[in-house]
């Protein structure tokens, strides 16, 4: 009977046990997640990353305007004496941005104390702004002021910016202006002739009819083309 019972024990352990599938092997996937941006804002721009300072600089020459317009002069002095050169461009071209652009010619001359030569750039800036937001009866003011310092860097890239910029805007005076300036600096003769700068120059001369002027330009820039 021990026998019967050990071969019957011996044969429901071997039909009992249950053979288990391996497991499968699980391979992971890496998902790559791409956040999209939080707004359709453009990247961020060179000059438009302001400091606490220039925050601060801005929204005090704001609530002066707002509060009492007769001590702005006071308090663009007060305000931007306390700015390096980095912040005070940065802050000018943010007054800009805003259309703020009275301000911003009560700030231009503190921004332009801070460079050794006329940042034609920021001048460019400047009657684009005053063009856009209908103040271009002070671009001759300003072109004037440009005038004063007696020579430009002919060379300075911003230049046809610059003169693009007056031509766009119909401003004859001031186009003359920057042409006699020019001239007076050296360019085609210190300064070698830009061409584009040359076209524009015409084009612009031809349009306000000044047509003398255009055609001293082409004959500067001929001349030009035949020494190189």
């Amino acid at each position: 009977m021990a026998s019967s019972l050990s071969t019957n024990l011996k044969f429901t352990l071997q039909h009992s046990s249950v053979t288990l599938p391996p497991p499968k092997s699980t391979t992971r996937r890496k998902i790559s997640v791409r956040c999209g941006p939080r707004s359709n804002r453009g990247p961020l721009v060179k000059g438009r990353i302001l400091s606490i300072e220039a925050i601060q600089a801005i929204q005090a020459l704001k609530r002066a305007q707002r509060a009492d317009p007769s001590q702005i002069e006071a308090q663009v002095s007060k305000t931007l004496n306390r700015l390096i050169k980095t912040d005070l461009i940065a802050a000018y071209k943010e007054l800009l941005r805003q259309d703020l652009c009275g301000l911003a010619l009560k700030v231009f001359p503190a921004v332009q104390s801070e460079c050794d030569v006329p940042d034609l750039g920021l001048y460019a800036d400047m009657v684009l702004a005053l063009t856009r937001t209908g103040f271009a009866e002070h671009i001759d003011e300003l072109i004037c002021d440009l005038e004063k310092v007696g020579t430009i860097e002919c060379d300075d890239k911003s230049l046809v910016r610059l003169v693009r910029a007056l031509v766009e805007g119909e401003q004859v005076e001031s186009t003359v202006r920057v042409y006699e300036l020019m001239k007076k600096s050296g360019w085609g003769s210190r300064f070698e002739i830009d061409e584009y700068v040359a076209k524009v120059l015409r084009r612009g001369f031809k349009r306000f009819g000044k047509e003398e002027m255009a055609d001293e330009v082409d004959q500067q820039l001929q001349r030009s083309s035949r020494l190189v």
